[in-house]
């Protein structure tokens, strides 16, 4: 919460948890499945048809989940070069959402004028489309430098959360091999610990 952010962005306001191989030990048989899965070749595979990648394109994948309360957002933004995109899993139920509070990933244009590099507000962009946050709904977006998305603020009651679990598809970059040595992850987590 209120961590600050590069370019004059707005603080992305959320509880996250990164995840590393240590958390198998402490989680649910099913989110452990599930990972398995998303980190077999079949996904990745499906990674590089989506975005029309070669058969041998390196993709390695980082994952986290993101609980945003009530007033939370992301602001305008494009992710990291490293990235080449994300895939997000929302898992509010009617139970402990109404769709009226808003969680959308929205996605935006800036008609090619704002670098990456910027913060440019909602009035500087146009709406192009929105994920649905209710119904077992996913959202798969490729990363470019005009790729502009954001979350306006949720507007949940208190103990209500929007929450979503990303895996996020990054390039095999100096970067990454940088922190891979250091024993991070490619967002810079580290992996033990």
């Amino acid at each position: 919460m209120g961590y600050k952010r590069a370019h004059g962005q707005q603080s992305y306001d959320r509880l996250a948890l990164q995840y590393r191989p240590k958390l198998e030990k402490i989680l649910a048989s099913s989110w452990n499945h599930f990972i398995h899965e998303l980190q077999s070749d079949t996904y990745k595979s499906f990674w590089r048809e989506m975005l029309g990648l070669s058969p041998r394109t390196p993709v390695i994948l980082t994952m986290h989940w993101h609980y945003a309360p009530p007033g939370a957002s992301v602001s305008p933004h494009t992710d990291a070069r490293r990235k080449i995109g994300s895939h997000i899993f929302y898992f509010n139920t009617p139970k402990d959402w109404d769709e009226a509070w808003g969680g959308q990933t929205l996605v935006l244009d800036d008609g090619g004028k704002w670098p990456r590099h910027s913060a440019p507000d909602y009035a500087d962009l146009r709406e192009v489309g929105a994920s649905q946050v209710l119904g077992n709904r996913r959202f798969l977006f490729a990363q470019s430098d005009h790729s502009w998305h954001a979350v306006k603020a949720v507007q949940c009651p208190p103990g209500h959360f929007r929450k979503v679990f990303i895996v996020v598809s990054n390039r095999l970059t100096p970067q990454v091999i940088w922190r891979r040595i250091r024993g991070e992850d490619a967002d810079g987590y580290r992996l033990a610990g």
